[in-house]
């Protein structure tokens, strides 16, 4: 039986393949495969590292669940402007639905920061799909505010509904059409 020794805290020169994005590419994997956030612990053994050393990249597991927040962020639906706005904004609602589906953990851990990268990516997003509105900056914000409530609720049901119906993306539409009225009337009222 060989025993392979790792040392404790700063990588050595063995494990020169490791960086923030492979511990953060890990992390992702290791999410999806399990269904929950791994530990630390966990993505170490896939790297084949000591836990320490995932702390020479991040300074801790919050700085580490923040870059893996924003990576996941980066991959929803980047708007651009070659459809209608109502479109685009189906399309960034569904995707980001869809990403909080397949990542279960993450809306709890990207409410649970104290920090915003994630939500600015999102909002980013939004800015882009509301410019031919050209509402002004505390209407934006109050429309981000309350989209990004409903489309939370909403990923929570999805995941807590124990019901004999299972809720689809379709059933977005209807209070997203809604949503989308009251955006129009508040643009023709500025």
């Amino acid at each position: 039986m060989t025993v392979k020794l790792k040392r404790r805290g700063r990588p050595g020169r063995d494990e020169e393949g490791l960086s923030a994005e492979a511990i953060v590419d890990c992390f992702r994997t290791t999410m999806l495969e399990r269904g929950e956030l791994p530990t630390i612990r966990q993505v170490a053994e896939k790297l084949d590292v000591d836990p320490m050393a995932i702390y020479h990249y991040f300074k801790n597991k919050a700085v580490l669940l923040e870059a893996v927040a924003v990576s996941l962020m980066e991959s929803i639906y980047r708007p651009t402007g070659a459809r209608e706005w109502q479109e685009e904004l189906r399309e960034l609602c569904r995707s980001y639905l869809a990403l909080l589906q397949d990542h279960t953990g993450l809306l709890e851990t990207m409410l649970s920061m104290t920090t915003i990268g994630p939500a600015e990516v999102f909002a980013e997003r939004f800015q882009i799909v509301m410019q031919p509105l050209g509402l002004s900056d505390g209407e934006l914000k109050n429309a981000l505010d309350l989209l990004a409530d409903y489309l939370h609720g909403f990923a929570l049901a999805m995941r807590c509904n124990w019901s004999s119906e299972e809720l689809t993306y379709d059933m977005l539409e209807g209070p997203l059409s809604l949503y989308v009225r009251g955006l129009e009337v508040e643009a023709k009222a500025a």
